[in-house]
């Protein structure tokens, strides 16, 4: 009778924070209030199941991670058990779940921590200073993490989802090429494999109407394992920039030069879910069910005022263009899977049938008034209206045979990606506002990409102390690209032969030495090879280049990770070499109109040394600190003279923890990226830093607060260096940022006396987890892609 009072209040409160938010947030939309009573409903049938269900006899079935090893305790039940792994032999994991400052960041937030991971503000992710990463969610390629949609897609997932970063920076032959060609970033999402009900609810309200709310459920019994999460968020992005660009005549040494200064306003409101369910079919079998999915809504306005001269100083264009932007973005994923336990000790095998695809409209008007009317300019109403579509089908399996030396691993991938560009493009007329397409500036383009790929690889254990692994892939690609406005066709395809090695010795207990080797291809994506000119305004145009080739890329590394006292330390050398570089250049066309397309930029020879070191320093005070002191050289786009470019940047960032009583604790993230070179040019060094304070206010309730842009330094500055062309830009987001919110947790578990605790106080954190590097769950939905 308790436990059902218990319940209906529960479910009382939840009905009060939907009628709450209701009234408090008159202006949001109806998704995000539904998403703030969702949490709480979720909340309460999770902990309803809970105290309802007698306690399991046993855990969960193997997990949709599938670093479980199942045995039989009786006809019915299945026990997993699980360990956190240090460094595996070809990435490094970073448990993300001990942040604070979770309960409140987006997946870009998190992956701003990760040691030489960065994120601007428009989403782009680099590693180590390039820009080719590939971002897999359970060690899978998804269209949500590919092309533009990944940057709405980082900045709405909650942190909270996040069990841990895996960085690969040489994949193995068991990851494709697909999305990037570079190094890896796997975001393992989370997953609870140990008996009985939990769920948590976080949310948080910031500055000028920011808020988020993101709830996660699980409840497991005998075979059956059942998971979620819902969030939604609230998120307002200011921009203000100016842009100081100098057309050179090569021949006499003249200069045109042009002004822009900008400002933009942009409110997004996103709604999301995740779902996981698995079921043990008997002693070795189980099968898996994910699904996730989430949208964004977004509303911007903008003004730019721009003014350029011609070669003899007069001014020759003046005008003030007013915008707005109506956006819409979709994304989902629906994954099944199955796994087989063998006869043999370790003996596995995966099938993946996975389904994602992402959505990206956008409507956008402009009127413009002119002073000086240039002789590109349309009209002074116009509208565009653009969408993007992707769509992956992806069908993977993955073989693994333990044997008395060594480990044999075996697989097959078969894709097939779709992209759809439809760009419309409209005049107004200013009397009778009537829309007419505008055929030169209109297009759709389609492209279909069939994926084909079989590998193996060997991983060798010589003795106690060396392993060596090999493997080789080899994938089939073919490319068909339809430009539907022309009724052209066209079409390529590759063969490619992929090698990767590494080799690991256990010099200590403590200390390890890993040296590995990989061989990479970045195919151009469907943006990369459009060759329609997509009008930006009367300046600005782009294009993409169906005449790229594939850039080939070999990387080699030498790390040691060991413990010194008491602080993990990781140290890495690494060396890369790019050709056939795909890299934007620009060109002058006809009355001051600047073209951005893409071209293979020739060659990059770059390198580097990095470090982690992370641990408790005193009881109290815990130090997690990455640094890069990076080299590159980079053929210059542009150049006659066939020049190149160099640059030497020192990059860290650094995490202080303080844990100043049982209920108190401080962290300080301070970030600093160095120098980076592109095709044309290098952008300028960045600083940030963020602070979040936590206060228990129960064993199960905290108190967060997060200063984003603690000394409102961010900013984004590119220098453009050509033989015709000399660009300044610097760009400002957002500034200083505050958020405060509160985290509750309840339900039981298999350890800590049924209770999982709020915190790790003076915890790791994201650093270093053991002799063997990084701390976290290895695990990730199959072997790769």
């Amino acid at each position: 009778m308790r436990q059902l009072q218990s319940t209906k209040l529960c479910i009382a409160d939840a009905f009060y924070m939907l009628a709450h938010a209701h009234s408090a947030l008159p202006d949001s939309r109806p998704f995000v209030k539904t998403a703030i009573a969702l949490g709480a409903l979720l909340a309460c049938v999770s902990a309803a199941a809970q105290e309802t269900s007698p306690t399991p006899p046993a855990a969960a079935p193997a997990s949709a991670a599938g670093q479980g090893q199942a045995s039989t305790d009786s006809p019915a039940t299945v026990t997993v058990t699980t360990k956190r792994n240090a460094n595996r032999i070809d990435r490094q994991v970073y448990d993300v779940k001990a942040d604070p400052a979770s309960s409140n960041d987006t997946v870009a937030d998190t992956l701003n921590k990760v040691p030489s991971v960065a994120v601007d503000a428009d989403g782009g992710v680099t590693l180590r200073g390039k820009s080719n990463v590939q971002v897999y969610i359970d060690g899978k390629p998804s269209a949500m993490m590919q092309g533009d949609n990944r940057a709405a897609a980082i900045n709405a997932l909650p942190a909270a989802d996040l069990e841990s970063v895996e960085v690969i920076t040489n994949p193995g032959a068991q990851f494709g090429n697909e999305g990037g060609g570079g190094p890896i970033l796997n975001l393992v999402m989370r997953r609870e494999r140990t008996p009985g009900g939990f769920a948590s609810v976080n949310a948080n309200a910031g500055t000028e109407g920011r808020f988020n709310v993101n709830s996660f459920g699980s409840y497991t019994t005998g075979r059956l394992s059942v998971q979620g999460g819902v969030f939604g968020r609230r998120d307002k992005r200011e921009s203000s920039g100016e842009t100081v660009r100098e057309r050179i005549n090569p021949a006499s040494g003249a200069i045109a030069r042009s002004t822009s200064v900008s400002h933009s306003d942009t409110e997004n409101d996103t709604v999301g879910m995740t779902g996981n369910f698995s079921y043990n079919l008997g002693d070795k079998d189980v099968v898996a069910l994910s699904v996730m999915a989430s949208g964004t809504d977004s509303d911007s306005a903008s003004n730019e005022r721009y003014e350029g001269a011609n070669f003899a100083g007069a001014l020759e264009s003046d005008y003030l263009r007013q915008s707005t932007r109506e956006g819409r973005n979709r994304n989902y994923s629906l994954s099944t899977r199955f796994d087989h336990k063998g006869d043999a000790q370790g003996e596995n095998f995966k099938m993946d049938l996975r389904v994602s695809g992402s959505s990206n409209e956008g409507d956008l008007r402009n009127a413009t008034a002119y002073t000086v009317r240039p002789v590109t300019a349309q009209g002074a109403l116009t509208r565009q209206d653009n969408e993007f579509e992707n769509r992956i089908v992806d069908f993977t399996g993955d073989y693994e045979l333990p044997g008395e030396h060594g480990t044999f691993r075996t697989g097959y991938k078969l894709a097939r990606t779709s992209s759809v560009f439809d760009n419309a493009y409209l005049d107004i007329d200013e009397a009778t506002l009537a829309e007419r397409v505008n055929t030169g500036r209109t297009n759709r383009f389609e492209l279909d990409e069939t994926t084909a790929a079989l590998y193996a690889s060997y991983q060798w254990r010589i003795n106690r102390d060396w392993s060596v692994q090999g493997g080789l892939r080899a994938e089939y690609t073919d490319v068909d690209m339809f430009q539907a406005t022309t009724n052209v066709r066209a079409g390529n395809n590759y063969l490619d032969a992929i090698p990767s090695a590494f080799v690991t010795y256990g010099l200590s207990d403590d200390t390890t030495l890993r040296l590995n080797y990989a061989h990479r291809i970045r195919r151009p994506g469907a943006g990369d090879l459009n060759p329609f000119v997509v009008y930006g305004d009367e300046f600005n145009v782009s294009s993409g280049n169906p005449d790229l080739r594939p850039s080939d890329s070999d990387s080699l590394e030498l790390g040691v990770e060991t413990k010194l006292g008491k602080v993990d330390t990781t140290v890495r050398l690494y060396a890369r070499r790019d050709t056939d570089l795909i890299n934007e250049r620009r060109v002058f066309l006809a009355n001051n109109v600047l073209l951005t397309t893409k071209e293979n930029a020739g060659s990059s020879n770059s390198g580097g040394l990095e470090f982690t070191l992370g641990g408790k320093v005193t009881d109290k005070l815990s130090v997690n600190a990455s640094g890069n002191l990076a080299y590159s050289e980079q053929d210059v786009l542009g150049s006659a003279s066939a020049d190149k470019r160099t640059a030497t940047s020192l990059s860290g960032r650094a995490r202080i923890g303080y844990q100043y009583d049982r209920n108190n604790s401080f962290q300080l993230m301070l970030n600093a990226q160095g120098k980076t070179l592109f095709g044309e040019g290098y952008r300028q060094p960045t600083r940030t830093a963020d602070f979040t304070y936590r206060h228990n206010l129960a064993p199960a309730l905290s108190l967060v607060l997060n200063v984003n842009d603690l000394f409102d330094s961010s900013k984004i500055e590119t220098i453009t260096e050509t033989d015709r062309l000399r660009q300044y830009s610097i760009r400002r987001n957002n500034g200083r940022t505050f958020t405060v919110g509160l985290s509750y947790r309840f339900g039981s578990f298999g350890n800590n006396n049924g209770q999982r605790p709020m915190m790790r106080p003076g915890g790791p954190g994201m650093g270093p987890g053991g002799p063997g590097g990084p701390g976290g769950f290895g695990g990730g939905g199959g072997p790769g892609g």
